[in-house]
């Protein structure tokens, strides 16, 4: 009976919950693209000739293992861990908004849950009436994003084919698994992000609803409180983690400890909220006096509604404008390492004749590629087979322990970068397996200094790497001049070859647009998502100012001084939330800099400022183009002679 009842308000309540059905569909529609995609590479099983089979080592109650590792032609690890990442922040983005919008309806029905606890509904009552309405739109919105999902998924995994993610041809895999999973998570995160609406609502009194209008109380519960202190307090750890022994993880953590924020503020955003709106309210009360005033006063007295109208603003600033910055920064830092590591003054791409006068001496390292053998994994890794006394000569090769001296037959020199990871130190023996498939027990010889984009994370005596792989060819090789040879004269006679420093800023351009084009596929789904919940909620808050409206009308507020009203209240909480947002952005930027930029010089400091700008910009305008355009709907039909 409960259920039907949920069922009839939510069709009495259309408008109010289009919102939330809106909202739900979209993010099932994301994770769901996401998932059949994950499934299609799971699914893809390339030619069995390039694939190398290996045991494992097992250990520590894991037993050995026979995994197929696939080669580079064939690998599409790539796309699923783009795939991974998508479905991260599209999972955090759709908790956080449904979560919102399930709030803002619930809070714009106080009064009526006031009356129904007047005529005798118990707390338990009105809380299973929320959940069900929760959960009918939820089954509704993630039946209609799982069909649209199961729909676009031939599209998506079309474009993807053959890209630098996946260099092959993928095929939709069965959906049922993939949807039904992609159902569920939009179920499981309707009755969460229902659920504390639900409690709040139960705990509405029938005399607090009808003596407080539509004013809401000005504490929050304490559980919020602790929870939004234990989130801030795990952000805070992962902050302190962001530094220069983090290595490559700090890139990660900077990308992941923004979510940890946002969820944070956004509990404690009831009490952050009126604080902040009180600052950026000065300046807009002794601009604007009347209109401003009443803005200031609507966010302030309705911290819960300015709290749910911002969140969907802070979580795309925050988390957005973190991502851009770390991208940016970390871009700079390989470009500095590149230019750091490379010694020679000309780079050639691919082999240099021999015999070309004026040439001293030509670094010239085989590319090869071995599937590296781990307790319970085994995987494709890229290395180089070089001559160590020349190739020191013309790149960064700072031996950190051991001796590259010693680089000869079955031994390997590792990066720091690899031998903090995996914790291989001198002397230990890494199970290998070479490109001809020939099993080997690699010893390390010596540990170097990482130099990201022109050393592999595994250096070869360049012997071996030529009789295990005879039809590697040189990619690249590094030239020394002879004495008295002018570079740029060189150059001119060297066929592919550049200055060193041209090459290294061609990389460092190439770089960026990867980075963009990362950026793309990344943030995306959430951006177009997050722009629709900022559309949505501010739409679902105007909506239900019909009352307030017509009532302020009939006090002699005329429509220009209302819209003015709502332009500098909507105006208002996205400069609460995008001043968060930045202040999120600029602590994890800060931080990130500094760890990456440990032990290198003159780095140059890139910031984006036209994507950081047009972030912000877009979704200020969407929050008061979506309050404006309903406002102004409303204030035609709620004229003083017509009854409100």
């Amino acid at each position: 009976m409960m259920f039907s009842i949920s069922r009839q308000t939510v069709g009495r309540h259309r408008a109010l919950y289009a919102g939330s059905f809106v909202a739900l569909a979209a993010g099932v529609f994301l994770l769901g693209l996401a998932a059949t995609a994950t499934a299609a590479t799971i699914a893809y099983d390339g030619p069995a000739g390039e694939r190398i089979t290996v045991t494992t080592l097992g250990g520590d109650g894991t037993p050995p293992q026979r995994v197929s590792v696939p080669l580079s032609g064939a690998d599409v690890s790539g796309l699923q861990t783009v795939l991974s990442m998508v479905a991260t922040i599209s999972g955090f983005i759709t908790i956080f908004v449904i979560a919102s919008t399930f709030a803002f309806a619930v809070a714009s029905r106080r009064r009526e849950i006031g009356l129904l606890r007047l005529i005798g509904a118990t707390p338990r009552q009105i809380r299973r009436m929320i959940l069900g309405e929760a959960l009918v739109v939820a089954v509704a919105a993630s039946l209609a994003g799982a069909l649209a999902a199961h729909l676009a998924t031939p599209l998506l995994l079309s474009k993807a084919s053959y890209t630098d993610l996946a260099p092959v041809k993928l095929e939709p895999a069965s959906p049922w698994v993939p949807l039904a999973i992609a159902v569920g998570a939009g179920l499981l995160v309707a009755m969460l992000g229902a659920r504390s609406a639900a409690r709040r609502a139960g705990k509405v009194g029938p005399i607090d609803a009808l003596r407080e209008a539509a004013l809401e109380p000005p504490q929050i519960g304490p559980v919020r409180i602790v929870f939004g202190v234990l989130f801030l307090a795990g952000a805070v750890v992962m902050l302190a983690l962001i530094r220069p022994s983090t290595g490559e993880g700090a890139a990660p953590l900077a990308m992941f400890t923004p979510m940890v924020m946002v969820v944070a503020l956004t509990l404690l955003a009831p009490l952050i909220v009126p604080l902040v709106g009180r600052l950026w309210a000065v300046p807009l009360v002794a601009w604007t006096q009347v209109s401003g005033r009443l803005a200031r006063s609507n966010v302030i007295t309705a911290p819960r509604r300015s709290a749910s109208l911002a969140a969907p603003i802070l979580a795309i600033s925050a988390i957005a404008g973190s991502m851009v910055l770390t991208l940016s920064f970390a871009a700079d830092s390989e470009a500095a390492n590149i230019r750091d590591a490379v010694r020679a003054p000309i780079v050639v791409e691919g082999p240099v004749a021999p015999g070309v006068p004026g040439v001293q001496a030509v670094d010239a390292g085989v590319p090869v590629q071995l599937v590296r053998i781990a307790a319970d994994y085994a995987e494709l890794e890229d290395a180089e087979g070089i001559d160590p006394a020349l190739a020191s000569r013309t790149r960064d090769l700072t031996v950190l322990s051991g001796d590259l001296g010693k680089l000869t037959g079955d031994t390997v020199a590792i990066s720091k970068e690899m031998s903090g990871f995996e914790g291989y130190r001198v002397g230990d023996e890494i199970p290998m397996v070479y490109p001809d498939r020939t099993p080997v027990r690699l010893r390390v010889v010596a540990i170097v200094k990482d130099a990201f984009g022109v050393n592999p994370s595994f250096l070869l005596p360049i012997d071996t790497a030529r009789k295990h792989a005879p039809q590697a060819s040189v990619a690249r090789s590094y030239v020394l001049p002879a004495d008295g040879v002018d570079p740029p004269a060189l150059v001119q006679r060297l066929p592919g070859a550049q200055l060193a420093t041209d090459w290294e800023a061609a990389q460092a351009k190439a770089l960026r647009e990867g980075n963009r084009f990362g950026l793309l596929i990344l943030l995306g789904p959430a951006a177009v998502y997050s722009a629709i919940a900022i559309a949505n909620t501010l739409l679902m808050s105007s909506l239900q100012r019909r009352h307030e409206f017509a009532t302020s009308r009939l006090l002699g507020a005329t429509p220009a001084q209302l819209r003015r009203m709502v332009l500098w209240e909507s105006s208002l909480v996205g400069a609460v939330a995008l001043s968060l947002g930045t202040a999120i952005t600029i602590t994890v930027g800060i931080l990130l800099r500094k760890a990456l930029t440990s032990g290198l010089t003159d780095v140059p400091t890139t910031i984006p400022w036209p994507t950081l700008l047009s972030i912000a910009a877009l979704a200020l305008t969407l929050a008061v183009a979506s309050a404006l355009a309903p406002t102004t709907y409303l204030l035609r039909l709620t004229e003083p002679t017509k009854k409100p």
